[in-house]
């Protein structure tokens, strides 16, 4: 985890974030968000910068205590005029797909995530998955089309045949994102199984039929939380 102190900024914006949609308060604490019990949010290193000009790379750990097998890290990406626009856009973005998936595993009460049995046609066989919310980005009459196509589609078995038992190391939990869409005719699709590119779901994801605009761009993400005991 990162301590590059000058991305600590962002922080305020994931406190503000978090509390907006989550039963329990959130407040920044040093180099942190702290939440209820252990819970907390930590700048993520998955890059060379935990946060740069829009890009953001958040950990949401389930106990501080435990954080190497309860940690999940997203990166994100915001748009807009000013630093302070494209933060707070990035942080939005993650609050709606990733945090909004990790609460409802915290929560459990229906009100930030779907939540998918280990039988499910939906989901992933023989786990609980939770999927957060669906946001999309684009521009020109079709950038909305790729979201829009994500809202009917069953990701989690669209890439299932590709991620091996093994993969999915213990009880939980297991953090996916999900990042495609297309610009002017290039297609680009990435799948992150706990932060690590999983090549062959990403294969699966952009051989999909989801619609690719004849001109601007649409493009989609969103996460999932994969829990043995969810």
């Amino acid at each position: 985890m990162s301590e590059d102190r000058a991305g600590l900024d962002v922080l305020p914006f994931v406190a503000r974030r978090l509390n907006d949609t989550s039963s329990a308060r959130w407040h920044v604490k040093g180099d942190r968000v702290r939440g209820p019990g252990k819970a907390a949010v930590v700048l993520g290193s998955g890059h060379e910068h935990a946060v740069s000009d829009g890009h953001v790379d958040l950990a949401f750990v389930l106990d501080t205590d435990r954080p190497d097998s309860t940690t999940l890290c997203d990166c994100v990406s915001g748009t807009g005029a000013t630093r302070e626009e494209r933060l707070e856009s990035a942080v939005r973005a993650w609050g709606t797909t990733t945090a909004a998936a990790v609460l409802e595993l915290l929560e459990g009460r229906g009100w930030h995530g779907e939540r998918f049995a280990p039988d499910d046609p939906k989901g992933f066989t023989g786990w609980h998955s939770i999927q957060g919310g669906v946001v999309g980005a684009g521009t020109g009459p079709e950038r909305q089309a790729v979201m829009m196509w994500a809202g009917r589609q069953a990701l989690l078995r669209l890439i299932a045949p590709t991620v091996t038992e093994e993969q999915l190391n213990g009880p939980g939990p297991i953090g996916i994102k999900f990042f495609w869409g297309s610009s002017h005719g290039k297609d680009v699709a990435e799948v992150r199984i706990n932060s690590q590119d999983h090549a062959p779901a990403a294969a699966a994801l952009l051989a999909a039929d989801w619609p690719r605009p004849e001109s601007g761009a649409s493009y989609a993400r969103t996460y999932f939380v994969l829990d043995r005991r969810a």
